[in-house]
């Protein structure tokens, strides 16, 4: 069987979902999840968008090797340099270049015409094969493009060096028929085709984008780019698990293989949800909560009998296991350790001690501690690093009587900041006094609550979207104390925003609009 290669852009176009965007701590621990997923590309971010964004994509440079790493740059000298300079020192890594191809976006967005949208596209895989032997180059649009321009475009790049032509379905416009067509007349059509690889993008604003990039594959792609749980721009991109798990579960069909260790597809979506704090629905395909559960009475007859009677694949060709192991306030260091390990997550000894002192305390409070526990306490002890705002203590007071108070001690930079404040409710006036400890003039515009295990002693977990100055982020927080959670999540939201404030501020204007693509 032929393989086809998944090139994930979790990192970069998964990244620009409104409330997804992560720290440079954050996303070296996806892509070493992503490596270990077997993933064949890495797409690692926009280094020329922002410094922490050139600085994100250089630290996964350089400690991933396995797979190849690459950065996506416009069809811009400049953009290229960028690139170039964060990932010159990494041992598998590759150039992604860009510019958009349809009359629409020529016309209105770029303001050139053809010729001159050839002659920016040549120079840059030009400019780009002087420094690596991977080239890959995207027509933007591409669906919506003329098919004799693409063609002519595509022929163009590929004399110039490019050795991935990458197809975008970029507003998940087109159909599974109409994609088919297209990636058969470019590879007829386009020069030397068989010398270069076909690669597809599909967004999901139709709910396609899986069954699109599947067509393209019958037609003679041998890429696929996608992200974890699909999160994407606008409806986000074609999800990876459903793409790897058609092709696995209906091999007959495809006759087509990848790389991926399946196993692992469910462990990395739940340390995105974790990262991101953007929970997957229970419905959702292959990682939903519901993928493999049954509640009909003739559901779980059948299942009883013979499990193919309801489930075509099995969960642990997922990585869900059937069973959880229990761990309590009676396990030692190599227990969790090794947990944490078939978990997904690789921690050095200062990590491990840091997580197993809050796992201790957590089982103290807790009968049992589950996966999902120790999978919030991983991620929580990430954010900590390098957060400018630090929850340290807090007190509320509350009841049929009283009005809500909140006293709050936190760490503010370098300062230690102690004030109280009121609210309608605890969890408002321990909202309200962070916000006057931070000085952070936000909108909480989503607050979201639900319990991480069964049981009243469940660790509840809080996510929060706040808005400023039309910028959104999400947090994520998750104790056994629900107002402790809130406060958690509602810190983490504020490092957030001010992390993107201050890349922000760095940019250029130019910059600006690019970390907008």
């Amino acid at each position: 069987m032929e393989t086809i290669r998944i090139f994930d852009t979790t990192l970069r176009d998964g990244e620009q979902s409104p409330g997804c965007s992560m720290s440079a701590k954050e996303k070296l621990l996806l892509a070493r999840q992503l490596d270990r997923l077997g993933v064949d590309v890495i797409e690692a971010g926009f280094a020329a968008s922002s410094p922490g964004d050139f600085e994100s994509v250089k630290q996964i440079g350089q400690q991933i090797s396995r797979a190849k790493v690459v950065s996506l740059c416009r069809a811009s000298i400049s953009d290229i340099e960028r690139a170039v300079d964060a990932l010159k020192e990494s041992e598998n890594w590759g150039i992604h270049t860009f510019i958009a191809s349809s009359q629409l976006h020529m016309k209105y967005k770029l303001q050139m015409d053809e010729d001159e949208v050839l002659k920016r596209s040549i120079e840059a895989v030009e400019f780009a094969r002087k420094h690596t032997d991977y080239v890959e180059f995207s027509a933007e649009d591409a669906t919506r493009s003329e098919p004799e321009f693409l063609v002519k475009l595509f022929s163009a790049v590929v004399r110039a060096g490019a050795t991935i032509l990458n197809v975008p379905d970029t507003v998940g416009y087109t159909t599974p028929d109409e994609m088919y067509d297209l990636i058969k007349l470019l590879k007829n059509e386009v020069y030397q085709a068989d010398q270069v690889v076909f690669s597809v993008h599909c967004h999901n604003d139709l709910g396609m984008g899986v069954a699109n990039s599947l067509a393209a594959v019958r037609a003679g792609a041998r890429q696929i780019e996608c992200t974890i749980n699909g999160i994407g721009e606008r409806a986000g991109n074609a999800a990876m698990e459903e793409i790897v798990m058609a092709m696995n579960t209906r091999q007959q069909y495809f006759d087509f293989q990848t790389n991926i260790v399946t196993e692992q597809l469910y462990p990395t979506s739940r340390l995105l949800t974790q990262i991101t704090g953007v929970a997957v629905q229970p419905n959702k395909a292959i990682v939903g909560a519901n993928a493999f559960a049954h509640e009909a009475g003739i559901h779980q007859h059948g299942v009883l009998k013979n499990a193919l009677t309801y489930e075509i694949m099995t969960p642990q060709s997922v990585g869900i296991r059937q069973s959880q192991l229990v761990l309590g306030k009676h396990s030692g260091r190599h227990a969790l350790s090794e947990r944490v390990k078939s978990l997904g997550f690789e921690l050095n000894d200062v990590e491990l001690n840091n997580i197993f002192k809050e796992f201790k305390h957590l089982a103290d409070v807790k009968r049992q501690v589950f996966d999902e526990d120790i999978e919030a306490l991983i991620t929580n002890n990430v954010r900590k690093q390098n957060n400018r705002f630090e929850l340290q203590h807090l007190t509320v007071t509350s009841g049929t009587t009283s009005v809500p108070t909140a006293t709050i001690t936190m760490r503010v930079g370098n300062d230690i900041v102690r004030k109280a404040g009121f609210g309608d409710g605890p969890v408002d006036a321990a909202l309200n006094t962070i916000k006057q400890i931070t000085e952070q003039n936000c909108t909480l515009t989503s607050y979201v609550v639900k319990a991480i295990t069964g049981g009243t002693d469940a660790q509840g977990e809080v996510s929060v979207t706040v808005e400023k100055e039309g910028q959104q982020v999400t947090g994520r927080g998750a104790h056994t104390d629900i107002i402790l959670a809130s406060a958690l999540a509602f810190v983490h939201a504020l490092n957030r925003l001010e992390a993107r404030s201050s890349s922000i501020s760095l940019m250029t204007p130019l910059q600006q609009e690019a970390a907008a693509v």
